[in-house]
């Protein structure tokens, strides 16, 4: 599926996509296409971590939600060596965004990741996290950069005054 039809089809959209990405100009060009755009609270649930995605889900429209289990799924083990979402619960939300006629909205950046190793571990392992999703929901893969605005020149403004050799009349009518 791609990003058009995805916006056709779909009724919910997580965004998600490994640190430095960006998910903030996709989410508004989202919300111009007419999607509620939802932001969990910060920081997993600390008995449920899916629970604040499930209330979300559980509202009305089109929705588009700033993604947040995956990413757990990814950096949980790289950074602190566990993960605080389990595999059955990343299945659970992955069906849930499903069956609400939703997928996941997968931003990718062109080429490999430069920097640290853990750049590379995680791209690697969002491929094989959204793989096994893969199997319960439509995701998506976009390329970040198709969000990004091509910056436009100022418009020429007109002067009235200055850089011009024209003459400039002013009248002034008084009237009794």
């Amino acid at each position: 599926m791609l990003l058009h039809q995805a916006l056709d089809r779909c009724r919910t959209l997580v965004v998600e996509g490994r640190d430095g990405v960006g998910r903030a100009r996709p989410l508004a060009e989202l919300a111009r296409h007419g999607y509620a755009v939802r932001r969990p609270p910060a920081g997993p649930h600390h008995l449920d971590p899916t629970r604040p995605y499930r209330e979300l889900l559980a509202g009305e429209g089109r929705l588009a939600l700033d993604g947040g289990i995956v990413h757990e799924l990814v950096y949980g083990p790289l950074r602190r060596g566990r993960c605080r979402v389990t595999w059955i619960q990343a299945l659970d939300f992955a069906e849930s965004v499903a069956e609400r006629d939703g997928a996941l909205l997968h931003l990718t950046t062109p080429g490999q990741p430069s920097g640290p190793a853990e750049e590379f571990a995680a791209a690697d392992a969002y491929e094989r996290a959204l793989r096994t999703l893969a199997q319960h929901v439509p995701v998506v893969s976009v390329d970040a950069a198709q969000f990004t605005r091509q910056a436009r020149a100022p418009a020429r403004t007109r002067r009235e005054l200055g850089l011009h050799d024209q003459q400039l009349t002013v009248r002034w009518n008084q009237t009794a």
